[in-house]
């Protein structure tokens, strides 16, 4: 098969999962013997990035407005793309280039399938011009889709929302390649942010309200009597919040247990799961998230909100499930954290879970057998 997946950022920082399930997902079909092209933006390609695509297409545009991830229109170039592909994956909903790909699609009659992502509620700011976008283009970029992918079976909801029939969809959750966190040094880790032996909760993520690392650190701060000597790591790129939460840290004096260390990635983040004690993934909204098959691998025990994706971690003994609420994550952690042989259970149990049922090795062959399926449907 000749397939293109379009994503409008592959940027490893800002780009979040959805560029990470695009970039994986595209390396796993060049890997099967498919001629894979992935079309995005320029914004944040690094040369690491390019080398991990080295056996995929990568077709880069210029970027117009970098705030709105506007391309330049280079319409001959697109055109050419999408006319010599057989099938067509667009990730996520609200970007441009979906749209002007969703042109081409239709002027050459091509098949192609959505993966939204959890993106199709009118969520957070913009919301005139996501109504905008939906009236114009996006309710018909979702409708005449040939399949659709749902990472959390959640999802399936709102495409019922944009009039579509919930059988049609296809639920293929998203992957891990356990290669790229096999870096077990702990002590490199601690020494470098003098936690020593001390233990410590992680958060891995962008420092965005919808990634609600402010409930993790509220919850924090309530149970900071209870255990002392536990320190809070924040681990990901500020977008907007990280002078609010390091004043919430200093005012209720425990700026010395909380720690913001960035963005991390490779080989560091990968050191960063296997010293941890808990990951917390207090997010207030998810399709389904990557840092807990991440944190799966290194058999690091997860709490997370019931927003995830996740919550049959929970039947299993695999995870803590909490409300998406300050109170919530509080209970699950005052619950918890002092019982180390429940947690190393969930860590375990965890890690079966992720092998058995997560290896892009096994999930890449449902998106084929999906397309396959499409293309042989006329």
């Amino acid at each position: 098969m000749k397939i293109l997946n379009v994503n409008m950022t592959i940027d490893h920082i800002k780009g979040g999962g959805t560029a990470e399930r695009t970039v994986q997902m595209s390396k796993a079909f060049a890997e099967l013997g498919h001629e894979c092209s992935l079309l995005t933006l320029h914004l944040g390609i690094t040369d690491q990035r390019r080398a991990e695509l080295n056996n995929v297409n990568l077709i880069t545009l210029p970027c117009l407005l970098e705030r709105l991830y506007i391309p330049t229109p280079f319409f001959r170039q697109i055109s050419q793309i999408v006319s010599e592909v057989d099938i067509v994956h667009l990730m996520g909903h609200w970007t441009i280039i979906n749209a002007i790909v969703y042109f081409y699609i239709r002027k050459f009659n091509k098949k192609y399938v959505i993966c939204p992502a959890g993106a199709l509620p009118i969520f957070g700011r913009s919301k005139l011009i996501k109504k905008a976008y939906n009236f114009f283009v996006g309710n018909n970029i979702v409708r005449n889709s040939d399949g659709q992918i749902v990472i959390a079976k959640d999802e399936i909801s709102h495409l019922i929302d944009y009039g579509l029939s919930g059988a049609r969809s296809t639920w293929i959750p998203n992957g891990i390649d356990p290669l790229k966190l096999q870096n077990q040094d702990k002590l490199k880790f601690r020494n470098t942010f003098g936690l020593g032996n001390l233990p410590f909760i992680l958060f891995i993520g962008r420092l965005n309200p919808i990634k609600g690392p402010d409930l993790l650190l509220s919850a924090f701060i309530l149970l900071k009597n209870n255990f002392e000597n536990y320190h809070l790591v924040f681990a990901g790129p500020d977008e907007g919040m990280l002078s609010g939460l390091k004043k919430m840290a200093v005012d209720c004096n425990i700026q010395d247990r909380v720690h913001f260390i960035g963005h991390i990635s490779g080989e560091f983040k990968s050191q960063a799961l296997y010293a941890s004690n808990l990951m917390v993934i207090p997010s207030r909204s998810e399709a389904m998230s990557i840092v807990v098959l991440e944190a799966g691998i290194a058999g690091l025990p997860v709490l997370l909100t019931d927003q995830c994706g996740l919550n049959d971690l929970e039947i299993i003994n695999a995870g803590i499930i909490v409300p998406a609420s300050t109170e919530g994550i509080y209970k699950g952690l005052i619950d918890n954290l002092g019982d180390e042989k429940k947690l190393k259970t969930f860590g375990q149990n965890l890690k079966v879970h992720v092998y058995e049922n997560y290896l892009w090795s096994e999930i890449i062959k449902k998106i084929e057998s999906l397309y396959l399926n499409i293309l042989s449907s006329g």
